[in-house]
Order: structure tokens, then C-alpha cells, then sequence
């Protein structure tokens, strides 16, 4: 079977997008952002197409565009509905698939959900986007702590950002979860410049070689 991943961050705007395309990219995969909240500047789906190089029938449609850039449950309330979980099915597709959740792991889609119960619910593996700076260890290993609890298989970290071996080394020391690379911050984030950053620092071959 084709690879199938989630990319989850440790918090908002760290970058997990442009990996989440590289990634695409680099598998020559189908991209698939569940829930998108803000349509005002360009969505990720749209960053997604813009950088990946896969053509675009490979980028799928989201179940949900939310008109305001705030957190799901409140963008949905403002756009008078509320996100149910039997509407975020997996689609299924004829190669790798590489689905991106919004923020962090506990993100809220309703009063009731957070995206980590989706991610429990599918039982697909899980790469941790981390930043490098500051505040990263307390943010990672809680995240990881919140994927155990509720039985989350977990594929591996990425870190992004600036080098920094002794908050990448004490998170991979004290989660037991392996680091697949450093993903870094790129002065100009060209279709190009992607590509040459995946393919810099991650052996894409531990990506290709896990079935979901």
C-alpha cells in the first residue's frame, strides 16, 4: 500500500506547511487539508499546490472552508455550522497521501472534538512538525504525551528551523521518538528551493518504505 502521513505541528505557523509540500512533492503524492480556517489570503491547499510541483487533481478538496483565520470551532461558529467528524473521512487515493491537520494536536473543532481524536480515530501515522527555538521541548513532548494517551501511532519528528543539537537531542532522549530531520527556515520559499531543502536534509526512503 502508498504511504499515507499526518502532518501535526506543536503549535501554529512553524512551518509545517512548506514541509507538508515538500513531503508531497517529494513522494509525488495527494495533499488533503481537512479543515481550512480563513479564505481571505492564500489557503494552505493553495501554498500547497504553489510549491509542491504535484499536479493539481492531487490536491483534494477540503471538507471544510472556514471564512475566518481563528481556531475551527470558532470560525465554524461565526460560518453558523459545526464540523462533524463523520464528514472527515480519509480519501482514497491511488498514491501517497499526505494530510495536514490545522495548528496543534488539541486544536478544537467543536465544543467536544480536538484534531488529535480525529488522528486517534484513523490510526495513521503521525509526523510532529517542532520548532527548533525556544519553548520547542515543553511543546514537543507534550504533544508526543497527548498522542500516547490516546493511542496515536507516531512516525517521527521534524524539526524546523535554525540547528539546535541539544533541544533536538533531549526530545528524541527523553520521547523515545525518532528524529527524521531538520527542515529549515528558507529566505526564499520557491518551488526550488523546497525541493533542494527536503531533498538536503531527509532520506526520503523513510517515508517510502512505511505502508499505512
Amino acid at each position: 500500500m502508498s504511504p499515507c502521513f499526518v502532518v501535526s505541528g506543536t503549535d501554529t505557523g512553524i512551518g509545517k506547511t512548506v514541509f507538508a509540500a515538500a513531503l508531497a512533492g517529494a513522494l509525488n503524492g495527494y495533499y488533503w487539508k481537512p479543515v481550512q480556517s480563513g479564505l481571505d489570503e492564500e489557503t494552505d491547499s493553495e501554498l500547497v499546490a504553489r510549491l509542491s510541483g504535484v499536479a493539481r487533481d492531487r490536491i483534494l478538496p477540503e471538507a471544510y472552508r472556514l471564512s475566518m483565520p481563528a481556531s475551527p470551532h470558532l470560525s465554524a461558529r461565526l460560518d453558523g455550522i459545526e464540523i462533524e467528524p463523520d464528514r472527515l473521512v480519509v480519501p482514497k487515493t491511488d498514491g501517497p497521501l499526505v494530510i495536514e491537520g490545522a495548528g496543534g494536536l488539541l486544536v478544537p473543532l467543536s465544543e467536544r472534538l480536538v484534531f488529535a481524536d480525529i488522528f486517534a480515530h484513523w490510526q495513521i501515522p503521525v509526523i510532529l512538525c517542532a520548532r527548533t527555538s525556544l519553548g520547542t521541548i515543553n511543546h514537543t513532548l507534550l504533544s508526543l504525551e497527548a498522542m500516547r494517551h490516546r493511542a496515536i501511532p507516531v512516525f517521527g519528528i521534524v524539526f524546523i528551523g535554525d540547528e539546535n543539537p541539544e533541544s533536538q537531542r533531549i526530545i528524541v532522549e527523553m520521547s523515545g521518538v525518532r528524529s527524521l530531520g531538520r527542515f529549515p527556515i528558507l529566505p526564499d520559499v520557491t518551488p526550488d528551493e523546497v525541493r533542494r531543502a527536503f531533498r538536503d536534509s531527509f532520506d526520503l526512503t523513510s517515508f517510502t518504505e512505511v505502508a499505512a
